[in-house]
């Protein structure tokens, strides 16, 4: 099973979604994560703040935060490799590196598809 580690810059909590002003894009990506562990996918995500050996002692990582730093975050690994860096995958990319397949959405329009 292919796993994914995500590894985000320092946050509030542990998913970054906390307060009145949580960031949109961490709330959709946070429902995505969960959604894709729903599907039984591997998902570990590990918060610089809150847990910083997890950084340290991942050599790929150490070696993306003294190359880039701590503002390139966040960083997604597969398998141990680096697949994205510096923003967080979509429901779409979680799916296709897991395997999993995602329901196509159906936008809902008028009767007779116009806009007015």
């Amino acid at each position: 099973m292919t796993t994914i580690q995500i590894f985000d810059p320092a946050l509030c909590c542990s998913s970054g979604v906390c307060g009145a002003d949580a960031d949109r894009e961490l709330i959709n990506f946070s429902a995505d994560v969960d959604w894709a562990k729903q599907q039984g996918a591997a998902i570990e995500r590990f918060n610089l703040a809150q847990q910083p050996m997890a950084f340290a002692d991942n050599s790929t990582v150490k070696a993306f935060l003294e190359r880039s730093g701590a503002e390139a975050l966040p960083l997604v690994l597969i398998d141990g490799e680096v697949a994205l860096a510096g923003r967080y995958p979509n429901r779409g990319e979680l799916a296709r590196w897991t395997g999993v397949a995602v329901e196509e959405e159906i936008e809902e329009s008028s009767c007779c598809g116009g806009c007015c």
